[in-house]
């Protein structure tokens, strides 16, 4: 994922040492299904989300995010925790280390399809609750799903609609 203006200045700065950035993630749920995404730079299944931009209102950051790498306007619910710590640690290939903490917040997509951002995401999909736990993913979406722990969310979120999905600028 590319870095924002903000980072770049703190990289300058700071070079690859430890940098504590604020984060939120989107729980998209639909029924027993959760929407993943495969990021590029890890190669790794997560849920979609990404940094919070200084100024910048945390729903809002959180909508930013989805409209750049699904290409639709999220409904944005309540919010799932805060997390942080060791499972929230991250060196990226270049060096840079980063310890996020996170707001997760429940979302519900329109009925409609996905324009995936190909800088960031390789593919998404909906996975059933009892099939992430044998996907390559990373490790802290298993707190940021919901709950304490491994819990994920009930059923009972806000239905997401019929998306599918399709690679950005191409149908």
């Amino acid at each position: 994922m590319p870095a924002s203006d903000h980072v770049r200045r703190l990289r300058s700065r700071v070079g690859h040492d430890l940098l504590l950035l604020p984060a939120v993630t989107a729980v998209i749920q639909d029924g027993d299904r959760f929407l993943l995404a495969r990021q590029r730079d890890t190669d790794r299944w997560s849920l979609v989300g990404g940094a919070v931009e200084p100024g910048e209102d945390p729903a809002e950051a959180l909508a930013r995010e989805v409209r750049e790498e699904l290409g639709v306007e999220p409904g944005i619910g309540a919010i799932v925790g805060a997390y942080g710590g060791a499972a929230l640690e991250a060196t990226y290939p270049n060096g840079d280390r980063v310890a996020y903490v996170t707001v997760a917040y429940r979302c519900a997509l329109p009925a409609a399809e996905l324009s995936l951002d190909d800088d960031e995401l390789v593919e998404v999909r909906w996975a059933p609750r009892a099939e992430v736990a044998a996907l390559d993913r990373h490790e802290w979406i298993d707190r940021s799903r919901g709950g304490r722990g491994s819990r994920w969310p009930s059923a009972t979120s806000p239905r997401c609609g019929g998306t599918t999905a399709t690679k950005a600028g191409r149908a």
